[in-house]
């Protein structure tokens, strides 16, 4: 299957890219950053603004048909209780975690649509659950993201194409065990964990040996 991964260069995006060219897909990874985009295991990359809906629109010409979508785009900002949640970082939060998925989904729905068992996948947060004021403006954004998705699968409704949404509380890594060996992760998934569980979403690869 051709599947994209956007935010391919996050510790998720390396783990994701790898364990989906291990099970046999065709991997397309994009990111912001051509420099680190060349250290991802990909069949094909590409440096792209996703909160750029045109040049997004230009990378859904590019890549033709698709199979797949697994939105990384993220970040965290917050604190400080409600008085913290400033305008800035909600800007900031807005064009990563909700405008990137708008943009991504709008160019790339129609593709996904034609395929025979085409996937969407996000990563969202247990904050949605259980928002507190010092994580409001993230919490409320992924809700939105959750929501968009919502409506990209009932865009989808009459086509095989299915949406799937994997909530986590925290992401680690072994380099953020390796930098923090003093730290007690409890609680946190592991990337590589979830990098299974979405790889598992487009199943397995047919062998022709």
């Amino acid at each position: 299957m051709r599947i994209l991964i956007a935010g391919a260069t996050s510790a998720l995006g390396h783990a994701t890219a790898s364990a989906l060219i291990e099970a046999g897909h065709h991997v397309i990874a994009v990111g912001s950053d051509a420099g680190r985009l060349g250290m991802v295991d990909a069949s094909e990359r590409f440096a792209c603004d996703l909160t750029d809906l045109e040049a997004v629109r230009s990378l859904a010409d590019e890549v033709g048909e698709l199979d797949g979508l697994v939105h990384l785009v993220g970040g965290w900002r917050g604190g400080g209780g409600l008085a913290g949640q400033t305008d800035e970082d909600w800007a900031w939060l807005e064009a990563r975690v909700v405008g990137t998925l708008r943009n991504t989904t709008r160019a790339f729905a129609d593709a996904i649509g034609r395929s025979d068992a085409g996937v969407v996948a996000i990563v969202s947060s247990t904050g949605v659950e259980h928002p507190t004021a010092g994580n409001a403006n993230y919490a409320a954004l992924k809700a939105a993201a959750e929501a968009w998705v919502a409506a990209v699968g009932h865009a989808l409704r009459a086509t095989p194409a299915r949406v799937v949404v994997k909530r986590v509380k925290a992401l680690v890594s072994d380099a953020d065990r390796a930098a923090q060996p003093e730290r007690d992760f409890a609680g946190t998934t592991d990337v590589a964990d979830l990098a299974a569980e979405l790889v598992a979403e487009f199943g397995p690869q047919p062998s022709f040996d």
